[in-house]
């Protein structure tokens, strides 16, 4: 396809630094996107707050308070702003700097960028990385839709559907650098889970699994809430042991690949699980609850399971069958579903629509 050089503003989560975890998937999608979308000619600068590192990806650091996380608050809270807020700051930048820019793309799962929207010259697309969890934002979302068509853009149909608006979003999946996941032919027994150690991710649920199906299981990634850590380990007493850190993409698919099976027991709809490609990736099975975006992932009975959400006997059955998937199929389908070129042909596509628009 024919492309036209565009100058793009890519506005980060404002919830903490890139590279600390905090922000989840949104950090691997904004790295890897930055990362296609510089190597196609395009002219890419990442605003994030202060100490952010994303690679060879310029960054913008900007310094403040960072935003409350959307999942660990009610549906019915009012947003805020704290006091010299990191979020405030990195749109102020973008508002001073936007004639700079073809196009601004927001990635903060908060109210702010939407309602500021029609304030600029410049287009502000939306890339929405959560479902549905606030009032506030849905009410933001709609209004975004109906006053900016086309400027909505989600990962999976089943967190658009979360919003009631679901025509409105333009879908563009997710993607990794194929080339980091090595394939490890000799797997040992154990199991793999891997997320923000936090409730809504059902850590407990895999535990459970695990123990029923005998087998160990690695629990891989960022502790955020402590307490909920602490009552686990006082169920699951073998769980600190399991915990192996939030790690570098390098030593998360060396630890992935080395796993019979990754295990996905979110209580919540995940709009996508960037985790569950990169194990496909690394030829291994994804067991998930058929809930959410990990559910438009797996394709059951070749790369993995689908079990009903929150059925712990179901999830140990289905560790039982793991011998029955062939792990070269997970990888057939990461290389043809999952690469950098076709998520930069989506959001380059996406982008395009856009700018036509406007």
């Amino acid at each position: 396809m024919s492309r036209s050089r565009l100058r793009l503003l890519l506005m980060s989560t404002p919830v903490g630094p890139l590279g600390s975890g905090l922000g989840g998937g949104v950090e691997l999608r904004l790295l890897n996107l930055s990362q296609e979308l510089r190597r196609r000619g395009h002219g890419v600068t990442v605003v994030a707050p202060a100490g952010s590192v994303l690679a060879d990806v310029p960054v913008v650091g900007i310094p403040g308070q960072p935003q409350p996380t959307a999942h660990t608050r009610d549906r019915s809270d009012p947003m805020v702003l704290p006091p010299n807020s990191v979020l405030g700051n990195m749109w102020d930048y973008g508002r001073q700097h936007q004639g700079q820019f073809d196009l601004i793309v927001n990635f903060a799962y908060d109210w702010l960028p939407f309602y500021l929207t029609s304030f600029f010259k410049t287009p502000v697309a939306h890339f929405v990385t959560m479902g549905s969890l606030s009032d506030a934002l849905d009410d933001a979302v709609q209004q975004v839709a109906d006053r900016f068509p086309g400027r909505l853009g989600a990962s999976t149909r089943a967190q658009v559907e979360t919003f009631g608006c679901g025509d409105a979003f333009t879908l563009l999946s997710s993607a990794i650098n194929l080339d980091r996941y090595q394939f490890c032919p000799t797997p040992g027994e154990a199991l793999a889970w891997s997320g923000r150690i936090s409730p809504e991710k059902g850590l407990e649920d895999a535990l459970a699994a695990a123990e029923i199906a005998q087998v160990p299981l690695k629990i891989l990634g960022k502790l955020e809430d402590e307490a909920y850590w602490q009552h686990l380990c006082q169920r699951f007493p073998q769980a600190e042991a399991s915990y192996l850190g939030f790690l570098s993409t390098h030593d998360l698919q060396t630890v992935l690949g080395q796993c019979r099976a990754l295990v996905m027991t979110h209580r919540w709809v995940e709009a996508f699980g960037n985790v569950a490609i990169e194990a496909l990736a690394c030829r291994v099975p994804v067991i998930t609850y058929d809930r959410g975006g990990p559910a438009e992932i797996v394709q059951p009975g070749s790369t993995g399971w689908l079990v009903p959400p929150d059925d712990v006997a179901a999830l140990a059955a289905a560790i039982q069958r793991i011998d029955d998937l062939d792990r070269s199929a997970c990888r057939r389908q990461a290389e043809a579903e999952y690469s950098l070129p076709a998520l930069g042909d989506r959001f380059e596509a996406w982008f395009n629509r856009i700018l036509h628009r406007s």
